[in-house]
């Protein structure tokens, strides 16, 4: 079991961005006597998974809207995998313009590469 801080410290977020997470139902932590938040090995597994899903854009409602389907139960799963499979095709097409525009760089890039290797070339 984990406490707040050791989670936010393993996950690298602060203890904050967890108790937002709990206040929208994202996560729920365990409790221990003293009504401390504590957390397990699933618990962290799953924060990372979130944690995954908003580093590639998705937005704060639909990570909600995962999470309840989830606590709801084994009969959203196609909901749950019709809500990942449109979130994969946004990373796809995010993917597909982060290629070209790295192509588009490179390019830009060679050019001035050249441009100014000629340019030291004539003033020799």
């Amino acid at each position: 079991m984990y406490s707040i801080g050791e989670v936010a410290q393993v996950l690298g977020i602060s203890t904050h961005t967890l108790r937002y997470y709990e206040k929208e139902n994202i996560i729920l932590p365990d409790r221990n006597e003293n009504g401390e938040r504590k957390y397990t090995e699933s618990h962290l597994q799953w924060l990372r998974f979130v944690l995954k899903l908003k580093e590639t854009q998705m937005p704060i409602t639909k990570i909600k809207e995962y999470a309840h389907l989830f606590t709801e139960g084994e009969h959203t799963a196609l909901d749950r995998l019709k809500l990942l499979e449109v979130h994969k095709s946004s990373i796809e097409n995010q993917l597909k313009i982060l290629e070209d525009t790295n192509k588009m760089l490179e390019h830009k890039i060679s050019s001035y590469k050249i441009m100014i290797r000629n340019k030291d070339e004539v003033q020799i």
